[in-house]
């Protein structure tokens, strides 16, 4: 078993940025690849961004290309995510997550195997 904790979160200005960290902890975790995504109120979860084991590999939602950049330390087993230019739309429960197979990039929920327990993310305008 993988346990998945993420932390960073908070609340931050239109524009501004904040990082968020996923520290795995259990068993092979550095051999994942793995992902982020998202659930606003009222809304169903979508994919943010993902991330192969050797982290040559990354895909982005459209909503967030060109501003969140994710990344990982697999000496740390930690998976980042750094969001810059954040806006109201942003704001939403952030989850990190590992796939059902260990080498499938996951970019769709049918894709997640595990689930951290989230962290909120508030953009004010």
């Amino acid at each position: 078993q993988v346990a998945l904790v993420e932390s960073g979160g908070g609340l931050v200005q239109a524009g501004g940025s904040l990082r968020l960290s996923c520290a795995a902890s259990g068993r092979t975790s550095s051999i994942y690849a793995m992902g982020w995504f998202r659930q606003a109120p009222g809304k169903e979860r979508e994919f943010i961004a993902s991330i192969g084991t050797s982290g040559d590999r990354t895909y982005y939602a459209d909503s967030v290309k060109g501003r969140f950049t994710i990344s990982r330390d697999n000496a740390k087993n930690t998976v980042y995510l750094q969001m810059n230019s954040l806006k109201p739309e942003d704001t939403a429960v952030y989850y990190c997550v590992l796939p059902r197979i260990f080498f499938i990039i996951p970019r769709q929920t049918g894709d997640v195997g595990s689930w951290g327990q989230g962290t909120q993310v508030t953009v004010s305008s």
